[in-house]
Parts: C-alpha cells; sequence; structure tokens
C-alpha cells in the first residue's frame, strides 16, 4: 500500500528536548547551569524516557508533566544544582521547545503531496498544544495523539493503535518517524513503515524489530514518501 499518512513522535523528533537547558544557560545569572547544561538536558532526557517504561511495566501510570518534573528534578540533583528559580525556568522552557529548523517546511511539503499528518506522543494534550502552538505547526497536523488517551506509554501496542483509529487508515499506510530507536523499531514491528532519525549518530538498539530508514534529520522526509 502506498503511504497516505506520516506520523511523527513530538520530543526529539520535531521537538529540540535540550532547547530548554541550552537557552537558560545562555541567559545572565545561570553560571552554574552554563557549566554543566548538556549533562543536565542529558540525564533529563534519559530519566525522562525511563521513567515512562517503568511506569509502563509497572502498571503506574503519571502523565507525562510528572514524568517530565520527576527526571527534571533527578538531573538537577546529580549535577548538583539546588536553585528553585532554575529547576523553575527550566519547566517553563519546556512548554515552549524549539522545533529543529527543518521542520515546517517540511511538514509543508508533505501536505503539499496530498498526506495526511500527525503527531502521537507520550506528552499530555497540554503539552502538545503548547509545544505545536510556539512552533507555529498547527496549520500542518491533522491530529495530535496523546497517550493520556489511553493511558500507558509507548511502546505499548494500544498507543500505535491510535493512528488508525484517527485516521482510518491501515498499518502498512502509515509512515511513522521518531528519533528514538526503540520507538522506530517498535512501530516497525506493530506495522508501520518507520523511520529513525538518528541525529546523534547512536547504535541501533537490538529489540525484535528495526527501523525501515536511518536518517540524520527530517529534511528528506518527503522524498521517501514520494
Amino acid at each position: 500500500m502506498p503511504i497516505t499518512t506520516c506520523i511523527f513522535d513530538a520530543y526529539g523528533t520535531l521537538f529540540d528536548v535540550s532547547a530548554a537547558a541550552r537557552e537558560l544557560a545562555g541567559q545572565e545569572g545561570h553560571a552554574d547551569l552554563a557549566a554543566c547544561w548538556q549533562k543536565v538536558a542529558a540525564d533529563w532526557r534519559l530519566k525522562q524516557l525511563e521513567y515512562t517504561w517503568l511506569r509502563a511495566t509497572a502498571g503506574r501510570h503519571a502523565d507525562f508533566w510528572q514524568v517530565t518534573q520527576d527526571g527534571l528534578d533527578f538531573a538537577l540533583e546529580a549535577s548538583s544544582l539546588t536553585r528553585a528559580e532554575t529547576r523553575q525556568a527550566l519547566l517553563d522552557l519546556y512548554w515552549e521547545l524549539s522545533a529543529y529548523p527543518e521542520v515546517p517546511g517540511m511538514l509543508a511539503a508533505l501536505k503539499s503531496k496530498g498526506l495526511a499528518t500527525g503527531i502521537l506522543s507520550n506528552g499530555t494534550p497540554a503539552m502538545l498544544s503548547g509545544a505545536v502552538e510556539s512552533a507555529g505547526i498547527g496549520d500542518r497536523l491533522d491530529h495530535v495523539l496523546s497517550v493520556e488517551d489511553v493511558g500507558v506509554f509507548k511502546p505499548a501496542d494500544v498507543v500505535y493503535d491510535m493512528v488508525g483509529q484517527a485516521y482510518g487508515c491501515a498499518r502498512d499506510e502509515v509512515l511513522f518517524v521518531s528519533s528514538n530507536g526503540w520507538d522506530a523499531a517498535a512501530a516497525s514491528g506493530y506495522g508501520f513503515k518507520t523511520v529513525w532519525v538518528n541525529r546523534a549518530g547512536m547504535p541501533q538498539d537490538r529489540l525484535w524489530a528495526a527501523p525501515d530508514v536511518v536518517l540524520s534529520d527530517l529534511t528528506t522526509i518527503p522524498e521517501i514518501v514520494g
């Protein structure tokens, strides 16, 4: 079947999850963060993801905003950053993360080809709405789907089921794009065509399936779907 629907993970795929720490580190009065912001950003993201997996496995769901705060608290403590104003500023910035520069044009190109587009994310509806609005890409997305509708995080199959339910398409009509190798692999095993956006040049996760295509950014997505 030809691809009719292009679905994107949000955080790390369309939106730069390092942007909050990087931006705050560049502001006056945050020299302590400036000295370690890359570590804070990396620890924050890692713990955010780990906590989604652990909660899903244990059946102890909490929404992604809670998980995001928990991950940040770990990251700040790991770098001995104790100021409450730093924590609050980072959380505030997370609601308006920058989109990667190629995102608006890439989405516009997909829409010009008549393809359905959307987001499938662990993020809460409110978080995703804030990020989409801040990036100015809402008019280029048909649906923004949140796992809060099913109460479990990726890579549970019930999350990927949401795409077919929202778009009325078959699994092999979907191109699913994620910056998380495990997410792209799980979606491939589910039956989607998949792209792993491997911006950091990481090794591929050893899982039950593998992404169909690996790219370094999103620029050529419209070419992949023809």
